[in-house]
């Protein structure tokens, strides 16, 4: 080894460190760049109040805002809400009609208006819709399960603002105790045991009539707190829309700068100046400035040594709608959602890219209702067939009920393609090929296959019940895909 090959390693390591992560580097280009090192609960603890209030304003103010909870409401619930199916089987192997019948009239019953909650103004819907919208808007949901014999089946839901979940209640914890993390207890494992409820919302100025914070400890399996966990070790949900908040509210900004400076400009005001500062004779005054009325069509002459300024703002220009736009596809990316449906904007779209979209936030969507189904719905109605069995209002036993709430299943929102007649022959190929099942196909509109099958059988009982000759025949060996409309201007 020669004298000098020490001193080319040192070289060749320090090469590596100065190149290994530029994004770790501390110069002047990332001097602005403020990181934290702290937990996820620490970091949500002193900003968790602003979020939520800044969410909630955007939602009431910015049109963007609302259009993004809309998109979230009509694609993750739409209009007929999550469905029940239950699909038990008897012994034999065949289907559990009867129970299965009874579980989803008496759930579906419990579910209208005025008996799943406890002041009666929603239905099982309404309660999809609220989730949603809270969940998105303020970062998480929090439901309360009462029960007892005054409410339809005995269960009832009431739900309650992520504020009344006290978040500056905190307790360290001892040896052989629970800790409470931003009102929420858990134990050793970090599993919640319980949740410290206010009892009223904190700033609910207009009906207060206490002066101290009053706790109610709600055991954990009575409250169903649903938020997305973004970090290990995190208590509370962060708003989905506090990455793009700063942008939302300067784009609203910048809208509303641009409005009222196009309708300045509209007015063509100006300014008269004179050297002597006299020979005017103003209309009137705004304060000590002088002001004259013009109608339009009108001409005036002005007195001797006074001129005239225009003032004629020439914003918004040519390059705010390309600004627009480039904001406008930032926060779309940070929603989840695409520019076009955020926007409303199908300028210079084609087929494919409008499908490619759709294709991508409709995976987003399967996401957000599988997560709902999971921390919402599925709870909820294992603690609704549980109760409506304990107290007999269903005549099933409780011994069934692993059976059934196991079977149950949950049919969410479906959506028709971009291009019904593309997507039809592509599944009919599917089918050909044998890659796609019939249940496949089915589930891409939102329904079962054995659902499927059964209203066809109806349809042809009915026909024959009124001597109408049912002409198709589904699932026959001729399958031939379907001849699209030629469009002649395209």
């Amino acid at each position: 080894m020669g004298i000098f090959d020490v001193f080319k390693r040192k070289r060749a390591t320090g090469r590596r460190l100065l190149r290994s992560y530029a994004a770790a580097n501390t110069g002047r280009l990332f001097a602005d760049f403020g990181a934290s090192a702290n937990s996820a609960d620490s970091e949500l603890k002193g900003a968790l109040s602003i979020l939520r209030d800044r969410s909630r304003d955007l939602a009431r103010n910015n049109e963007f805002a609302k259009r993004y909870l809309n998109l979230l409401k009509n694609n993750v619930v739409g209009d007929m809400g999550v469905s029940l199916q239950v699909k038990a089987q008897l012994t034999n192997g065949g289907m559990d009609q009867i129970g299965n019948t009874i579980i989803e009239t008496g759930f579906a019953d419990w579910g209208r208006l005025g008996n799943c909650t406890v002041d009666g103004s929603m239905t099982w819907r309404d309660c999809q819709l609220l989730a949603i919208e809270s969940i998105a808007r303020d970062g998480e949901f929090l439901v309360v399960i009462h029960r007892g014999t005054r409410f339809k089946d005995a269960i009832a839901l009431e739900f309650l603002e992520a504020d009344q979940l006290d978040h500056e209640l905190n307790k360290s914890s001892k040896e052989g105790s629970n800790e409470i993390r931003m009102g929420v207890e858990l134990d050793k494992f970090r599993r919640p045991v319980a949740y410290h409820i206010l009892s009223r919302h904190p700033n609910d100025t207009e009906h207060a009539t206490y002066s101290q914070r009053k706790h109610r400890r709600l055991p954990a399996d009575q409250v169903v707190h649903g938020f997305i966990k973004l970090r290990a070790g995190q208590t509370r949900g962060e708003p989905w829309m506090a990455p793009v908040i700063p942008a939302l509210k300067q784009i609203g900004a910048l809208r509303e700068a641009a409005v009222i400076n196009a309708r300045v400009g509209a007015s063509k005001m100006g300014f008269f100046t004179s050297s002597g500062g006299d020979g005017f004779v103003p209309d009137d005054l705004d304060g000590q400035i002088p002001i004259m009325d013009a109608d339009p069509g009108t001409f005036h002459q002005l007195p001797t040594g006074v001129d005239f300024k225009s003032f004629d703002p020439q914003y918004p220009s040519n390059e705010f709608e390309a600004f627009h736009k480039v904001v406008m596809k930032g926060i779309a990316a940070g929603l989840g959602v695409s520019y076009t449906a955020l926007a409303s904007d199908l300028e210079a779209t084609s087929y494919s890219s409008i499908r490619q979209g759709a294709l991508e936030e409709r995976d987003n969507y399967r996401g957000v209702q599988k997560f709902m189904e999971d921390h919402l719905i599925r709870p909820i109605f294992n603690a609704w067939l549980r109760s409506a069995m304990e107290f007999n209002y269903i005549n099933l036993p409780v011994s069934t009920f692993d059976k059934f709430s196991s079977a149950a299943t949950f049919r969410a929102k479906s959506w028709s393609w971009v291009d019904p007649v593309k997507e039809m022959n592509a599944a009919i190929m599917g089918l050909h090929n044998g890659v796609l099942s019939l249940q496949d196909v089915s589930a891409q509109y939102g329904k079962d296959v054995e659902e499927l099958m059964a209203q066809i059988q109806k349809d042809k009982e009915l026909a024959a019940q009124f001597g109408v000759s049912y002409a198709l025949e589904p699932y026959g060996a001729n399958f031939s895909p379907i001849e699209p409309e030629v469009d002649r201007n395209e």
